[in-house]
């Protein structure tokens, strides 16, 4: 930031990357938001609209934009990002306020732990909308998604488990989970507890380099991560959650979508910026490939 005369311009967020990535893979995906009415904020949702995605968005006169910069680097250096977050339109946005009509005829739900870290507001109206949804019959998907620069570890759980009793499909990465939630396990450990103290149908444990590992209907699918090259890495579990929720949307066994979350992940890693701009057949190929089979 000290240095730089130029910076790529690009749309990003976890909710809008996960319903981008599935709506690329054929899911009919809304994104709901709120945005301030400016250049910037028309910029969002044209971005959104250009993937596929529903904009449900409510326009704001007198907030801003949120954004943040991200510095690519490599060790001692390491890679860095500066968020740009205050006043923003969403941190302020109301249930009342939020397209729910949509939520009637959902069949998945999602949201991040990033949402409710950004205010009390959208602490409330994240539960307010998990709520709902499974009120309308939809299944809900949660990633825990923990960011250190927005919350300790202990604000973080103090604030996300009790949300859990409304989540259907909880997604956490392994480090995650022994930061924030006090699993000191394995990926194995972690699913099976969670599922066990707090009743989820579906538990996605996401390990890296390692793959990922599901824990669903009392059996543990586990699922090795597809050899890439690597351009870019950030976005890559949003990517993973947009396909497995894809593959689920359809239909598909658990195995399968843990699969193509894989796919779809590995693809986004080939590409610049935090969006997977994929397509079936290209999930289908990466599929095909050795390397990446389940075993349970």
């Amino acid at each position: 930031m000290e240095t730089s005369d130029t910076l790529w311009f690009s749309t990003a967020g976890a909710e809008s990357n996960v319903a981008i990535a599935a709506s690329r893979l054929g899911a009919d995906a809304a994104w709901l938001s709120k945005l301030p009415d400016s250049a910037l904020g028309r910029r969002v949702a044209t971005d959104v609209r250009r993937h596929g995605v529903e904009p449900a968005v409510v326009w704001s006169d007198d907030h801003r934009q949120g954004t943040y910069y991200l510095e690519h680097g490599v060790e001692p250096r390491g890679t860095s990002v500066i968020y740009d977050r205050a006043d923003a339109a969403v941190t302020t946005a109301t249930p009342d306020e939020l397209s729910t009509r949509l939520l009637e005829d959902a069949t998945y739900y999602y949201t991040s732990g990033i949402t409710p870290a950004l205010s009390d507001q959208l602490e409330a109206t994240t539960r307010s909308l998990l709520d709902a949804a499974r009120s309308a019959g939809a299944t809900t998907a949660f990633d825990l998604n923990y960011r250190s620069k927005l919350w300790s570890p202990e604000a973080a759980r103090e604030t996300l488990e009790p949300l859990f009793p409304l989540v259907d499909v909880l997604v956490v990465a392994a480090r995650d989970a022994r930061t924030v939630l006090g699993r000191d396990c394995d990926a194995a450990a972690i699913a099976a507890s969670l599922e066990a103290e707090f009743g989820f149908e579906t538990v996605v444990v996401t390990r890296g380099d390692e793959g990922a590992l599901a824990r669903a209907g009392g059996e543990t699918y586990e699922q090795g991560a597809f050899e890439t090259e690597t351009v870019d890495p950030i976005g890559t579990g949003d990517a993973f959650v947009g396909g497995y929720l894809a593959s689920r949307i359809r239909g598909d066994p658990v195995p399968d979508a843990l699969e193509t979350g894989a796919a779809t992940a590995a693809l986004k890693r080939t590409l610049d910026g935090d969006l997977a701009v994929v397509t079936p057949e290209e999930v289908k190929r990466v599929r095909e490939q050795s390397g990446g089979g389940i075993s349970r």
